[in-house]
Parts: structure tokens; sequence; C-alpha cells
């Protein structure tokens, strides 16, 4: 963690001149913006000179030291240039024209980075049809793509997996109020056994995995994937339910419009939608271990002043008793429906 801090602007435009040319012939006028990103450093950095196909600006990304090993960072670089190849629509880092055609680089104190272009576009609240058609197109094309290779460093989006780590971690952290632990794990762990037989003979493959609204950047021609930092092994519904994540009617028919698009081009199976509650609440979960871990950096703390106290944990368990009881309903209609 103290490589992070060791990020001051001079070291930043430092490394990034120097992976763009060692020679020492490119750049920066010294503007660096800082964009919103609690997990890695985000930088817009302005050329003195505008480079072939970039421009003036390009956007530097620092990745949380001890968070990935290199080769899960060059899975997520595979990916994105696999896509890029069959032309869906990402942000992929930039070759640079050393000897190795890199896209992943290294500070002089030891954090790896990578050199996007800058993408224009906005991000979206609400989708029309033909867009919630657009998106589903995409997404099967996405999926056609991560289910060609595997990627054996990234991880695997399975309830044990993905949520021991997580319980592990928040219990021994001291976070989570000591009135309400014993129920907190009590439910995360009825959450599991409910959750884990859903997962029976569902593939998982890679897949964005964080595909929420905000990391859909839309241009004129449609969405652009952004940011795949979260780059799993998992159910193809997982980045289906990210983009629309409501239960009710409306979100529930968007979801379907999603899939006509999507089963243009690709098969999709109907059962994994049975998921989308219990990922639901494996994200809650994950989520505040993520936090836990992240708490002794100072913005996690400013972000989250109330994450140790009592209403916090209350809220929290209550999440997941509710994630259970709808685990639960479910499962009794499936039963019935057996019979």
């Amino acid at each position: 963690m103290q490589d992070f801090f060791s990020l001051t602007p001079d070291a930043v435009l430092g490394a990034v001149e120097q992976a763009l040319d060692p020679s020492g012939q490119v750049r920066a006028t010294g503007r660096c913006f800082a964009h919103a990103s609690m997990e890695n450093r985000v930088y817009e950095i302005e050329l003195e000179e505008p480079l072939p196909q970039l421009g003036n600006r390009i956007i530097a990304k620092f990745y949380r030291p001890g968070r990935w090993s290199e080769a899960a960072l060059w899975e997520e670089h595979s990916f994105l240039r696999e896509l890029a190849e069959a032309e869906v629509p990402v942000v992929a880092p930039i070759e640079l024209a050393g000897a190795d055609r890199s896209t992943l680089h290294k500070t002089d104190f030891g954090v790896f980075f990578s050199i996007f272009p800058k993408a224009s576009g906005r991000v979206q609240e609400e989708l029309s049809d033909e867009q919630l058609l657009q998106v589903g197109r995409l997404l099967a094309r996405l999926h056609n793509v991560g289910a060609s290779r595997p990627a054996p460093h990234r991880p695997r989006l399975i309830p044990n997996d993905y949520l021991e780590p997580a319980l592990a971690h928040l219990s021994a952290s001291g976070l989570i109020d000591p009135q309400l632990q014993s129920r907190y794990e009590r439910a995360v762990r009825t959450l599991m056994a409910l959750a884990t037989p859903l997962w029976d003979s569902l593939p998982l493959h890679r897949v964005h995995g964080d595909c929420h609204g905000g990391n859909l950047l839309w241009q004129a021609s449609g969405p652009v994937f952004l940011d795949f930092d979260d780059l799993m092994m998992a159910p193809a519904v997982q980045d289906l339910w990210m983009v629309i994540r409501g239960r009710d009617r409306d979100a529930q028919q968007q979801r379907q419009t999603i899939l006509e698009g999507y089963e243009q081009l690709r098969s999709f199976d109907h059962r994994s939608l049975r998921l989308i509650e219990a990922l639901r609440g494996l994200r809650m979960v994950h989520y505040a271990g993520w936090v836990a871990r992240r708490y002794a950096d100072p913005i996690f703390q400013r972000t989250f002043p109330d994450f140790p106290s009592h209403s916090h944990w209350a809220d929290e368990t209550a999440g997941i008793e509710e994630q259970i009881a709808l685990l639960q309903t479910s499962l009794m209609e499936q039963s019935c429906h057996v019979f």
C-alpha cells in the first residue's frame, strides 16, 4: 500500500512519459487530472504534442498493489485485445512501440500501470428498447469471445469461492459490530448453502464482471464497454443482471428485452435467471469484504465513515436475510412447479 502513496504527480507523469517514449521525446504538459476511482488510481494526462490516433490526452491506470498478480493483469489485457480484434466496442490498453509491444508497465517503485486512449461519450441512466437490444447483442458477442478460452488467474464466481474469503476477512477485521457478528456470519453461511445448488451444471466463462451502467459509455454508434478490472469466470447472467439491477416488473421486462437481443447471436440458459437474487446477495457480501480489506486506506475511511457502526451492520444483516427469504420463496415455488 505504501507504494500507492508514492504516486505523486511527478511520479505519475514521469512513469507515463517513460512508457510512451523512453527516448524522452514525448512530454506531458504537467496537467494531470485524477478520475474518480477507489480501487485503482486513474489519471487523465495532457501531452505537449498529440500522438497519432491518440490525440494529446491519454488515460493512465495504476493498479492497486497486491490485488491482482501480473498473470491476472495479463489476462485482462488479453481479453481486451481479443474483444477489440472481434470488433466488440471496448477501450483497450495501448500497445507501445517497444520490442515486446507491451501494454503493461511498472513504475520504478513497483506499481503496475497501463495507458489507454481517452474515450468520449456519456453514461445513460435510462435505456430505450432499441438500446437494450443493442446491449444484448453486444453482450452476446462479448461472451462468445469470453467462452473461447479460460482465465485461470481470475476469480470464479461461485458461492463458496466468492464468499469464503470475504467472510473470513470480515470476521477477522474487527469492523463488524460485535452484537451482530454471529447473526451476520450465520446469514452469510445460510445464503451460501442456499445458493450453491443453483450453480449445478451451469458453465462459467470470462465475463465483464462489473457491467453496471457506469461502465457503459454511450457514443453515437452505441455503447462502449469500460473497465474490465473485475474480469472473472462466471455464469453469463452476471453481466445481464448488472446492467439492469432492479427486481420489479419493469426491470424484469428490460432484462427480457436484453435477452431478446442476446439470443439473436448466442444461446442463453434461462435457468440461470434464478441466480439473480443469489448473485445480488453474493455481491453484497463481497462488497462488504472489499471495503473491509481497504479500510486502512484513508479514502475508504472518508467514503464509508459509518462502516463499523451498529446501524450499518444492522442494515447489512437485514439485507442478507432479505436475500435468503427471496431465495427460499423461489426454491419453494420451483419445487411446487416440479410436482
